[in-house]
Parts: C-alpha cells; sequence; structure tokens
C-alpha cells in the first residue's frame, strides 16, 4: 500500500509539526512502507533528513493571491510555478505575520470550503499529483487542510486520515464572525474522513470538544523523536546549575515567566544561570529585549544567553549542557516535542500542569509540573531541583528510560501503520472505523 502524506511547511521555520511529519515519513520509509511526503505550502524545513518531494502544492504565494484576486485565479500555469518557486516560498513566514485576522478569517474558511473556495486552481492541481502517485491512502497534515478530503475521496477513491496539531490556538484567535464559521465548516467537513490522529490522549478529547469531531473516528497515536543521539555520552560536570529554554522565542511560549522565576531563583542565593535557544521572529525582538531588559533591572542578565536557532548537532549539545528544560506556555500545548528531547537526553523537565504536560510527565515520571503562569512556583520548582542533584538524576534517567521505550520514532512508525491497514480495510465493508476497533489493533503486537 502506497501513502501519500501531506505535510505543511512553515516559511523556512523549524516547526515541530512539519518535522514530526518528516521524521514519521521517514521511519515508516526506513521499515519498508511506500509512503510519499508531499510538502504544502512552503518547503519542509527540518533538523534530520528531508524525504518530502520537491513539488510543493498549494504554494503559500498562491494560495494567498489567488484568495486575494481573481486574476491569480485565472493565470496561467508558468505564473503559478514562478510563484512556487523554493526561494520565495522561504520568504513567505517573513510577511505572514503581518497579514491582518479578518484575512486570515477568510482564507482559512476558503481552503476549508476546498472545491468551493477560491483556491480551487491548487486543489485540481493536488488531485492530479496524486493521482499520478496512485496512493491506496491519504494522510491530511491537519483539520485546517480538511477542505481536500471531499475532492480527493470522490475522485480517488482512497480513505482519508487527518492528523491534529493544535489547530485551537490558530483558530481561537482569529475574530468573529469568522471563528464560528471555521468551526461549523472542520464540524462538516470532518464527514469526509475516516480517522483523526492526535498525539496524546489530551488533545484527542479536547479535538473532539472543541471542534465537534466524531469521537468514535479520532484516535491517539503517541508522539515520537528519534533519541539515539540525544543520549548523554558524559554525565554533567558543570558547578553551575542550568536553566535551559528550547521553543520559538515568543511571549506564548513563556520565556517571560521563565525569566522572572530564574530571577527570584537568584535573588534566593541559587548559583545558576538561563541559556535560550529557538526561532526569533522580527516581531518578537522587542518582546526577548524586554525579557533582557527585566533580567538587567535585576543584576543577573550575566547569566543569561540567548544561543539563536539551532541545528540538529547545536540542540543536542544545548540539551547536554542542561540541568533541566523548562517551557512554561501561555497556551495549552497539545505537543511539546522539546520535553521528549530533554527527557532523551536525560534532562527533566519542569512544565506548566496543562494540555499535554501532566500526560509527558506522568507517563515518563521525568519532570515537575507547576501551576500555569505563576513564576513565584516554577521558581520553587527550580530551586527544588537546584538543591538534589539526586532528584534531577532520578528524574531525568526515568524519562529517558521512558522515552527511549515508548516515544521513539520507530514506534510511531508501527503504531501508525497498523492505524492505516486498519483504517485502509475497514473502509471498505463500513463508513470508517471505530475508535475500539483501531485501538484494539494499535494495542496488539
Amino acid at each position: 500500500m502506497r501513502v501519500a502524506y501531506l505535510a505543511a511547511g512553515a516559511a523556512g521555520m523549524y516547526c515541530g509539526s512539519c518535522m514530526h511529519d518528516n521524521r514519521l515519513a521517514a521511519a515508516l520509509q526506513r521499515q519498508g512502507r511506500d509512503v510519499v511526503l508531499v510538502p504544502l505550502y512552503t518547503p519542509l524545513r527540518t533538523d534530520e533528513l528531508d524525504v518530502s518531494t520537491r513539488r510543493i502544492y498549494y504554494g503559500g504565494l498562491n494560495v494567498y493571491l489567488q484568495h486575494q484576486s481573481a486574476l491569480f485565479r485565472a493565470a496561467p500555469r508558468f505564473i503559478d510555478r514562478m510563484l512556487d518557486a523554493r526561494f520565495l516560498l522561504n520568504a513567505v513566514g517573513r510577511f505572514a505575520g503581518n497579514t491582518p485576522p479578518e484575512q486570515l478569517g477568510t482564507l482559512t474558511l476558503s481552503m476549508l470550503r476546498g472545491e468551493c473556495g477560491t483556491q480551487r486552481k491548487e486543489l485540481d492541481k493536488l488531485v492530479v499529483g496524486l493521482e499520478r502517485l496512485r496512493p491506496g491512502l491519504i494522510h491530511l497534515p491537519n483539520l485546517l487542510f480538511l477542505g481536500v478530503a471531499r475532492r480527493l475521496r470522490e475522485t480517488l477513491s482512497v480513505p482519508i486520515v487527518c492528523g491534529m496539531t493544535g489547530e485551537d490556538v490558530f483558530v481561537d484567535e482569529i475574530p468573529e464572525p469568522y471563528r464560528s464559521s471555521i468551526h461549523s465548516e472542520i464540524e462538516s467537513r470532518a464527514k469526509d474522513v475516516d480517522a483523526f490522529v492526535a498525539l496524546t490522549d489530551y488533545y484527542a478529547r479536547h479535538a473532539v470538544a472543541h471542534f465537534r469531531l466524531p469521537a468514535e473516528r479520532v484516535h491517539t497515536v503517541p508522539m515520537g523523536i528519534q533519541v539515539d543521539d540525544f543520549i548523554r555520552r558524559s554525565e554533567q560536570t558543570s558547578e553551575v546549575f542550568t536553566i535551559g529554554f528550547l521553543a520559538h522565542v515568543c511571549r506564548a511560549k513563556g520565556l517571560h515567566l521563565l525569566c522572572e522565576a530564574f530571577a527570584r531563583l537568584r535573588a534566593d542565593g541559587h548559583a545558576a544561570r538561563l541559556r535560550v535557544g529557538g526561532y526569533l521572529g522580527a516581531a518578537d525582538r522587542e518582546y526577548l529585549a524586554a525579557a533582557e531588559t527585566l533580567l538587567r533591572e535585576r543584576g543577573v542578565r550575566d547569566d543569561f544567553e540567548y544561543v539563536g536557532e539551532l541545528t540538529r548537532e547545536g540542540k543536542v549539545g544545548f540539551l547536554h549542557a542542561l540541568d533541566v528544560l523548562s517551557v512554561p506556555t501561555q497556551y495549552v500545548e497539545s505537543k511539546g516535542f522539546y520535553v521528549l528531547e530533554a527527557l532523551a537526553a536525560g534532562v527533566p523537565v519542569v512544565q506548566p500542569e496543562h494540555g499535554s504536560f501532566p500526560e509527558l510527565i506522568n507517563a515518563t515520571e521525568g519532570g515537575l509540573l507547576f501551576p500555569p503562569g505563576d513564576s513565584a512556583v516554577l521558581a520553587e520548582a527550580l530551586a527544588r531541583l537546584a538543591s538534589d542533584r539526586a532528584l534531577r538524576t532520578r528524574l531525568g534517567a526515568q524519562g529517558q528510560t521512558a522515552v527511549r521505550a515508548n516515544h521513539t520514532a520507530d514506534r510511531m512508525a508501527r503504531d501508525v501503520w497498523r492505524l492505516y491497514e486498519d483504517v485502509v480495510a475497514r473502509s471498505e465493508l463500513t463508513d470508517g472505523p471505530t475508535k475500539a476497533d483501531v485501538d484494539s489493533s494499535l494495542r496488539s503486537e
């Protein structure tokens, strides 16, 4: 069986969702599965081997311009190809943040309306491309791409699986009346999908309630990572307790809360330093500057370092130099790959008690939880680890063992392939597999 796996690029940024999709496709290919990873919007950027095809469908510039003007909907194909140039698409992210919320609302609705939206020409091109691939199953990247499912089912007569990646955070920031219309369109278009795949039980439950998805078709396949290069080769020897933050540097990820907790920790007499790595967009430079100003006013700026966006090798080295990782997100996180990466390196984590974090930390026993938004309690948790080397060693070791057992890319790939096989088998007999049917298959070895 050939699977066409569609993955949404993030305009030149490292993105947890597209990195997950690439990692899963690569693991399936290593296991001998026939999987073609097809990029959407922009090229994928990953810190692992990129296994996606060169051809990009639904190029971000074409999607936007066709929504804005009928001229581009009627433009000849050579214009489309020019706008799909990889260097242009990688630059899209610099301008995406300036799109007014109202335009995001109408654009999102248009995409969800598929054959009835303003990107019909892009849908036609995708259908032709997938017809040539002749897949036995198609995997969509997220709920915001549900608009293509109906046409693909009608044309290719194959089951459709859809990933879920925390779409609620994006949709809930879109103003009314667009937000309610988007919710309604997702509920309607969900009928065209055989199975939905969440990365955590938390988000599976949340998505069912939030987007009114059919619960019997929503399944969880725990996220997995490549673990081997994260294994720490030697014990940490630094005498200074080192706290790390590894994520997009922005308010939503909560760096300011960690800076406040770090300043409290230092004021209480603990020797410590704070190292930060991750993507910094132009719109967030003032935010980082404000965080540094806070630390300067508290007299601890010299113990803070922003190391920039990291390659795979840089990320591994960054984690190996930490005693603890904390990304105190303000939004309710549906994933949290950095938690698994830190634990794979034997580094314990301190995370807010919301979203996927309680699930991950309870399952791995690799960290501590604190009330969301409470920098004082976060500081207390960090102080506890700073004062107790044995505790942080134990938490890191427990987390590493759990990740290596239950959260590897190979384990994830096997579970996903069983889901695919079950969906294909049952779609021939019914309108779609039940949750009990598929979950029973995933549990069996």
